[in-house]
């Protein structure tokens, strides 16, 4: 039987994965990189490792141990990881860090791409089995958005491009034309709230994808996390990238914004 790998960070959607996966009728290999994972990749897998991500030798030779030949890397392993110190990194790791011409998110990224293939791992479209999970343009709450959060929703949208655009994040929290704040090495949840505050109420979250989204890693997602962090900050209005946003749980996601009047909706850029 094939076997995909996977990489995982914190969040749904490597749980999420593997269920599409295996309806397929593939095993997946997943690793573990980081502490607060999902105890349900654990239970879901065919065969699990905890593994810390800096050990990116020991990472490699395991799947390929495990007759791995194809690898997608989902969840949240956030940049900070890289500043706060990597916890004994291996001398591969060392390396891979001490070649990088900076630190943006698609040069760390693309550089993990090229020390996997070394050893005949490909790294898959993250969403090759997540497709059914990017909606297209609509609004999904019962609740609509006014004209004025409309307004910056089109504001939000360029914003969120431009930053994209020089690798830096693909969030932005706007009011009243206004950008609150923007996604920056902190990641999503944690601009949502520090915006969100500063709004002081009735802020208007965008997410889009990169100018020139790599869809083998970073594709824009949200789920209840994202609304959660909007609910605690105030934040009345989530927009997603039509086509090019996974939304995970989104039943969940829906009801739970209906109770708390969030609105949520997806657009496509102009």
């Amino acid at each position: 039987m094939k076997r995909v790998g996977l990489l995982a960070g914190i969040g749904t959607l490597p749980v999420e994965f593997i269920k599409a996966v295996q309806m397929q009728g593939y095993e997946v290999v997943c690793i573990a990189l980081i502490p607060g994972v999902s105890p349900e990749l654990k239970q879901l897998a065919d065969i699990y490792y905890d593994i810390n991500v800096a050990k990116i030798n020991k990472i490699i030779k395991t799947l390929v141990a495990e007759h791995v030949t194809e690898v997608t890397m989902l969840g949240k392993v956030t940049k900070e990881w890289l500043f706060k110190g990597l916890h004994l990194p291996d001398l591969r790791a060392l390396r891979v860090l001490k070649e990088l011409h900076n630190r943006k998110d698609d040069t760390i990224m693309l550089a993990i791409v090229d020390e996997l293939a070394k050893d005949g791992l490909h790294v898959l479209d993250q969403t090759k089995y997540l497709k059914p999970m990017m909606p297209g343009p609509g609004v999904f709450t019962r609740k609509k958005p006014t004209e004025q959060q409309l307004k910056d929703v089109a504001f939000g949208f360029k914003a969120a491009k431009l930053i994209g655009g020089m690798d830096l994040g693909q969030t932005v929290v706007v009011k009243n034309q206004a950008v609150m704040a923007v996604e920056a090495i902190e990641g999503t949840d944690a601009c949502i709230k520090r915006g969100g505050q500063l709004a002081r109420g009735d802020a208007v979250v965008v997410k889009t994808a990169k100018p020139n989204q790599d869809p083998r890693f970073d594709v824009p997602a949200v789920g209840l996390t994202t609304l959660k962090s909007m609910e605690e900050s105030g934040c009345r209005v989530l927009a997603i990238e039509a086509y090019r946003t996974i939304f995970a749980e989104k039943e969940k996601v829906l009801k739970e914004a209906d109770k708390k009047g969030i609105v949520i909706l997806a657009v496509e850029q102009e």
